[in-house]
């Protein structure tokens, strides 16, 4: 080719990349860089007064009105800002309207929300609102739509890449928000259709055995606070930890906010879609939370004419109420749902010819309100305890005050049965097992200013022995409970940073009893196998840490997981139900420690195999040397963005990891592939800027803000940072002017 022609068409190939490259830059700004929150300059709002939003250097707002509606609206708006995506997620997702803009993927989702009537839940509670509740709802929604409104052209990319636009937000969104979390954290339904199928196939005693009272089943979402008294600090006074588990997300369930009004100065964290801090501390108090897991969930088996929608209940026929659903779906004709409801309920599952209702808590009359704007605004124990009085969700609050209280208390509406323990489905047509309303706020478990000092809680059953009702639910093996008391009991003059290092604590007091359990059960064989001498000598040597870079915390952990596979297919009568049958750690202990008969001829010989059964499954997964192996690369997370993840190309760069991770469901750090802590928050009570907090992602779920994933190596490192509160220090200023 002649050098003047190859020049010019070296050029134009130069022109066509410097204009693809143009084009390129010019579809990221308008799609991905336009869209990001402002942060400073002066907005024209719906305010009474100014209002001064300071972010600081994490992205966190620290908000300043005039009013509790000015404080709420602001709120609204910023957070709308960085999680307009995820709030309408998360309300899609109650609400039961994924597929209307995923498609048909999501429509069983939609379905179960629907039979949950979790919107309709939302609507009727509403009604009942008290006023005050009503209006931080509404002046929360006002700021959200004001955003909406100003940015119907300029919305986040997950927006423009799914083709449609946010409804307005209102009241009830926000009440569907909050009834996402309790039904996260209350869904018991489950555990006792399982169990139910189980004994249908199965040995009832060998069932019970493995569903023991109070321990239900492994893994549900959990957490663990505590608060120690001034006696055991440094400063004199009290320090409140909390570190939430709760399953992965991109971005994270909880959102860094500070809000302060006449009456209010609140910061902590809170879900985006709702007004107020559900967890953190005002001027006054600090408070915590864990999830309770009580069971607030019935089946009842109805006798029921799925034609005309007619069962019978204490010998005389009822008719239960026809609801039609409408799923509309993405690309498909919309999807058509009847819903009979019961006096139990809706008729929930429906399998070979059985009916269950399933009756929930939240779907009482006036049960679920909103009190966390007077939780943010109590200054004593006194006034804390009277707005948990209102807290609808079965949940365990730590509590202290600048006095040096600590305090402990559970909450929720909590059914009362009477003559069953709701751990099966129950004959809804004799009326014997309807709940006998709810038991009283002031005889649930509580505590306050105990003589040790020291107040823990991770998910353990709080309840006493001789508690004169019956008691059922997932609560979670006292291990990493016992685990936090050992840890905090064993020193004094704490620091609220020191609080880390028991955040962080991966000891699993399960995995070394069941190491113990597989190497007594090779040695007893008196046969040798290589593998199994170099396997048993790693598990002798491992100080039960579940540490990411080590051999034995991954022998144990398979070890485990067939130990209760066995367990699980032998009670289900040979059914089989799978690797990862979910059985509480509790009950696998007791069955080892007290081998009752009629279970396994001989438990050594079960161990054994299990024992053989992991290590060849470990030398498939990393190879021959034992000695090797790594347990991070078994744990290894990765946490995906549910809409960007999929751009080709680009997508999974803005995904999190993969990254090996210590820990288990049995550690204090609870750690497994589904969850892990959502936060972590320390707070001293001798002086609020000395507290501590972070989240597990960043404040952002904008893909180019600075904030979308700031954190998350501090997290993962467990690393923290300061908690502002009377000292901030400004990164940039935004203003809110009325109209």
């Amino acid at each position: 080719m002649h050098t003047s022609t190859l020049s010019r068409v070296v050029q134009a190939v130069n022109i066509l990349i410097a204009i693809l490259l143009v084009v390129a830059l010019g579809i990221v700004y308008w799609f991905v860089w336009r869209p990001l929150p402002q942060r400073s300059g002066s907005i024209k709002a719906e305010v009474t007064a100014p209002v001064t939003v300071t972010f600081d250097s994490l992205g966190e707002p620290h908000i300043r009105a005039a009013s509790l509606d000015d404080v709420f609206y602001a709120q609204g708006y910023v957070t709308a800002q960085d999680r307009l995506f995820q709030m309408d997620g998360l309300r899609r997702f109650s609400s039961g309207e994924l597929a209307e803009v995923f498609g048909p993927t999501f429509l069983e989702a939609d379905r179960e929300s629907r039979r949950l009537r979790i919107r309709r839940t939302a609507e009727d509670a509403y009604a009942t609102l008290p006023d005050s509740d009503r209006a931080a709802l509404g002046a929360y929604a006002r700021g959200v739509n004001s955003f909406i409104a100003s940015h119907l052209n300029n919305l986040p990319l997950e927006f423009t890449l799914l083709g449609y636009q946010p409804r307005p937000w209102s009241a009830i969104d926000s009440l569907l928000v909050a009834l996402h979390m309790c039904r996260t954290l209350t869904s018991t339904w489950r555990n006792d259709a399982v169990k139910h199928n189980m004994i249908i196939t199965g040995d009832r005693a060998k069932v019970d055995d493995l569903f023991p009272m109070g321990a239900g089943l492994a893994l549900p979402p959990g957490s663990n606070s505590w608060v120690i008294a001034g006696s055991r600090t440094a400063s004199g006074k009290p320090i409140l930890s909390n570190d939430m588990h709760l399953e992965y997300s991109l971005p994270g369930i909880w959102y860094m906010t500070h809000l302060e009004a006449p009456g209010l100065n609140a910061a902590g964290v809170t879900v985006p879609g709702l007004p107020g801090i559900v967890v953190g501390h005002n001027q006054r108090i600090a408070w915590g939370v864990t999830n309770l897991q009580f069971d607030v969930q019935d089946l009842y088996l109805e006798h029921f004419d799925d034609r005309t929608g007619r069962y019978l209940y204490k010998g005389q026929v009822e008719q239960a109420r026809a609801e039609r659903e409408i799923i509309r779906v993405k690309g498909q004709n919309p999807s058509e749902l009847l819903l009979w409801v019961t006096r139990h309920g809706p008729i929930f599952l429906a399998e070979n010819n059985q009916f269950m209702a399933l009756r929930w808590t939240v779907n009482t009359p006036s049960i679920v309100q909103f009190p966390i704007v007077d939780i943010d605004r109590a200054a004593n124990w006194a006034e804390f305890t009277a707005a948990l009085s209102r807290f609808p969700l079965g949940a365990n609050f730590t509590y202290a005050d600048i006095d040096g209280n600590i305090g402990y208390h559970v909450t929720g509406k909590l059914p009362k049965r009477v003559g069953y323990s709701g751990d099966l489905p129950v004959d809804g047509s004799s009326g014997a097992f309807d709940w006998d309303g709810f038991i009283p706020f002031d005889q649930l478990p509580s505590a306050y200013n105990p003589p040790s000092g020291v107040i823990a809680t991770s998910n353990q059953d709080p309840f006493p022995a001789n508690y004169p009702y019956p008691v059922n639910g997932n609560f979670a093996p006292p291990d990493r409970a016992q685990q936090v008391r050992a840890l905090l009991s064993a020193r004094k003059r704490w620091k609220p940073a020191e609080m880390l290092t028991v955040q962080k604590d991966v000891y699993s007091a399960f995995g070394k009893f069941l190491a113990a359990q597989l190497i007594a059960a090779y040695e007893k064989r008196h046969t040798r196998n290589p593998s199994l001498d170099e396997a048993s000598a790693v598990l002798r040597a491992w100080n039960g840490q579940m540490e990411k870079d080590q051999a034995a915390p991954l022998i144990a952990d398979l070890g485990f997981q067939h130990v209760r596979s066995t367990l699980a297919d032998i009670a289900s009568g040979g059914q089989g139900q799978g690797y990862d049958f979910p059985m509480a750690t509790a009950a696998i202990q007791k069955l080892l420690t007290e081998r009752p008969k009629g279970w396994v001829p001989d438990y050594d010989s079960m161990l054994l195999q299990a024992f053989v059964d992991a290590v060849d499954e470990g030398r498939r997964m990393q190879g021959r040397e034992i000695r090797k192996w790594v347990y991070g690369k078994y744990l290894n997370i990765t946490v995906d963005n549910p809409v960007i993840h999929h751009v080709p190309w680009v997508g999974k760069y803005f995904d999190l990891g993969p990254l090996p991770m210590s820990g288990s469901g049995t550690t204090v750090r609870q750690t497994t592939r589904k969850l892990s802590p959502s936060m972590r928050m320390n707070a001293d009570l001798s002086n609020w800027d000395n507290s501590l907090l972070n989240i597990e992602t960043g404040q952002s779920g904008q893909i180019l803000s600075s904030h979308y994933k700031d954190q998350w190596l501090d997290w993962y490192y467990v690393r923290s940072y300061p908690m502002q509160f009377n000292s901030v220090k400004e990164k940039h200023t935004l203003t809110f002017q009325p109209q």
